[in-house]
């Protein structure tokens, strides 16, 4: 018999078994220290734990309903360590850690014309998205193709949302060192606004 304990992480509540729950809390520890000095610090950690909170949710089944000490290192394996990546090292980032990630297509709100459809293609094949909207525009004017086609996907396609979403929509690994990068990325691009 285990003692479990009820915890929400990213708005999501999970029953944790009590080592695994020690295990998670020692880990979240370490990212809260070594996150400390930085001026986006609460973001980056509120990124990691809803980067947590997925992963969790796909050890859950209907026949298991707890989290255990197994799922808790699985999704420590998944991230890494804050000492696997440094801030004046990128080398690692290409390291270890650089297997492709879960690559998946999604609309990328941030970069669109209209919707979104063709700036998260490029994203998905690495290419301008300028070539996708002029692919776009030549189906269009041939036979009006391409504006069904835009449609269907507008609608199929999901708008990347969070940080994850936008890593994954870009075939990189959703760690540690992407999600910092991304969430200080964003921070710059704030305060580059802020100042203009």
């Amino acid at each position: 018999m285990k003692i479990t304990v009820s915890v929400n992480i990213g708005g999501y509540s999970f029953n944790i078994d009590e080592d695994a729950y020690s295990e998670l809390k020692r880990y979240l520890k370490n990212l809260e220290l070594h996150f400390a000095g930085e001026d986006s610090s609460s973001e980056i950690l509120s990124d990691i734990e809803s980067r947590i909170a997925e992963l969790l949710r796909t050890k859950l089944t209907t026949y298991k309903q707890v989290i255990n000490i197994d799922d808790v290192r699985s999704v420590i394996a998944t991230l890494g360590n804050p000492e696997d990546f440094s801030d004046h090292d990128d080398s690692t980032a290409g390291g270890k850690f650089a297997r492709p990630g879960y690559h998946r297509m999604y609309r990328d709100t941030e970069h669109r014309i209209i919707g979104g459809v063709c700036a998260g293609m490029g994203a998905y094949w690495n290419i301008d998205p300028w070539i996708m909207r002029v692919i776009f525009i030549i189906a269009a004017i041939m036979g009006g193709m391409g504006v069904l086609i835009y449609l269907i996907l507008y609608i199929v396609l999901p708008e990347a949302k969070t940080t994850s979403q936008k890593i994954e929509m870009k075939g990189e690994p959703v760690n540690i060192h992407n999600i910092t990068q991304a969430v200080k990325n964003e921070f710059d691009a704030v305060r580059k606004n802020m100042k203009l």
